[in-house]
């Protein structure tokens, strides 16, 4: 069974959210049959590369609240990761174009770390000083502690086009899907769950996602036709 989750790493809700959806996915009988792929989504792709800024006045600008609002709403993301045993800053974290980063996630993917590369971006962007969205040594750094090969990592960052159509792919997909915002996570391309939510509802995705699979139907079951199996391919005879 596979797992899509579109995610964007500006996202504290899709922080929250992967830990909860591991939390359900660590105790589902299945896990093991379980691919989990990580899927881009840009919150504010108008937002150019470059122009970052803080956190807090920017959540209060576009929301039309006042910075107090917006570091209580800060503050009140940061017990709910508390919760979960995960580290947030409540305070001084950044925003920015997260265009380059979906790149190198896509990178991550052929290269078989892409999870790991998640939670290092993840880590960066809430829990660690140092910006992944301003500060491109920081983001290269993140890369290689989550397996990634240095000279790789700077090749993708260094040609704008690298992975840019599978970055693009995936948010026309999104938008096919229906998902307006994230996390979205889809299950086999058959259940979809919006949002953070709680433990038990991705468990009882998975468990109805799982049950619900259809068997493969076999066309020509008697199998009589030309093919090749593990002793080799059939010659055909004159």
């Amino acid at each position: 069974m596979r797992v899509e989750i579109w995610t964007d790493i500006n996202c504290p809700f899709c922080y929250l959210g992967k830990a909860r959806f591991e939390q359900a996915l660590d105790a589902f009988p299945h896990k093991d049959q379980v691919e989990v792929v990580h899927r881009s989504f840009e919150l504010d792709p108008a937002v150019a590369k470059g122009d970052t800024g803080l956190v807090v006045p920017r959540i209060a600008e576009k929301y039309g609240i006042s910075e107090a609002q917006a570091a209580a709403n800060e503050r009140g993301l940061g017990a709910q990761a508390q919760a979960l045993g995960l580290p947030y800053l409540t305070e001084g974290r950044d925003y920015g174009n997260s265009f380059d980063l979906h790149r190198l996630l896509h990178l991550a993917k052929d290269k078989g770390v892409q999870d790991a590369l998640v939670d290092a971006l993840y880590r960066g962007n809430f829990a660690e000083d140092g910006s992944v969205f301003a500060d491109e040594e920081h983001v290269v750094r993140l890369a290689v502690a989550a397996g990634l090969d240095e000279a790789d990592v700077r090749a993708v960052l260094a040609d704008p086009d690298a992975y840019a159509d599978a970055v693009r792919a995936d948010e026309r997909e999104a938008a096919e899907l229906g998902a307006t915002g994230v996390p979205f996570f889809v299950l086999d391309r058959t259940y979809g769950v919006s949002g953070a939510q709680p433990a038990e509802v991705f468990t009882q995705a998975l468990t109805q996602a799982w049950d619900n699979r259809s068997p493969l139907t076999v066309i020509d079951s008697a199998g009589d036709a030309d093919a090749c199996g593990p002793d080799g391919c059939a010659v055909p005879q004159a």
